[in-house]
């Protein structure tokens, strides 16, 4: 399960339109990048599928159904990790599981010992460096229910090396719960260490302009990011993202 439909989806606020025919996919876990000019209305589109804008046009379908406009379809991490400073690491990852029903405390224990964070279960945030934070918050989201996350630049506020061990670690967790992820990025090399597929967006408003395959396999090296083959990939998504900045300059 897991499966998401972008379908036509259109959005204009005022005269200013955002998101203009855009149709996209995400199958069952697969984990999926998309890339764009700064503003040109990534984070709109996550707000669309998660319910909390509606399209003027098109819609969303999960597993076969319908749910544009439904809010708590899809287990949504922002920018900023959004814990409660007055819960607990352990309440924090359990906060999503909790809203939804019973939570399983066994697989939470389990992925906080992962994260490496056994020892700060009752810390709290104000407690933790960025990276666990973000650790904190990627937990809270795959103990949740749904069948699709959306990630929107977790890392971005992290320094390089902290975002590429965050990366690493993502994939790792990631591995054994395969959990179809829609992932929202500025940083070319993360798309392709992440994922399966890179879909680029043009300028607002935003269209889908390319969409990449990554050739590598599972699971991912760092070391992939030297190779001739990454280089040339990287090129060509820079080439697609160019273009699509130039479109406003002309």
């Amino acid at each position: 399960m897991g499966k998401l439909v972008v379908d036509a989806v259109t959005k204009a606020f005022g005269k200013q339109s955002v998101l203009k025919n855009v149709s996209l996919t995400v199958d069952e876990g697969e984990f999926v990048s998309v890339l764009g000019p700064s503003g040109s209305g990534k984070s709109t589109l996550f707000h669309v599928i998660g319910g909390l804008i509606e399209p003027d046009d098109g819609h969303i379908y999960l597993d076969g159904l319908q749910v544009t406009g439904q809010k708590g379809v899809i287990s949504y991490m922002p920018q900023s990790h959004a814990l409660f400073p007055w819960r607990t690491v352990w309440h924090n990852v359990l906060l999503g599981a909790e809203i939804h029903g019973t939570p399983d405390e066994t697989a939470a224990r389990a992925m906080i010992a992962k994260a490496g964070l056994s020892e700060y279960e009752q810390a709290y945030p104000h407690e933790l460096s960025g990276g666990m934070k973000q650790r904190v918050a990627f937990i809270r989201s795959l103990l949740s229910p749904q069948s699709l996350i959306c990630l929107d630049e977790p890392f971005s506020a992290l320094d390089e090396l902290t975002r590429l061990d965050m990366q690493l670690w993502l994939l790792s967790i990631w591995q054994t719960d395969r959990r179809s992820i829609l992932f929202v990025t500025h940083n070319i090399e993360e798309a392709i260490l992440l994922s399966d597929r890179v879909v680029v967006l043009s300028d607002k408003p935003a269209a889908v302009k390319a969409e990449f395959t990554i050739p590598f396999e599972r699971p991912r090296r760092r070391e992939m990011l030297l190779t001739d083959t990454c280089l040339a990939l990287k090129k060509q998504i820079y080439k697609e993202l160019g273009d699509a900045d130039d479109q406003t300059t002309h």
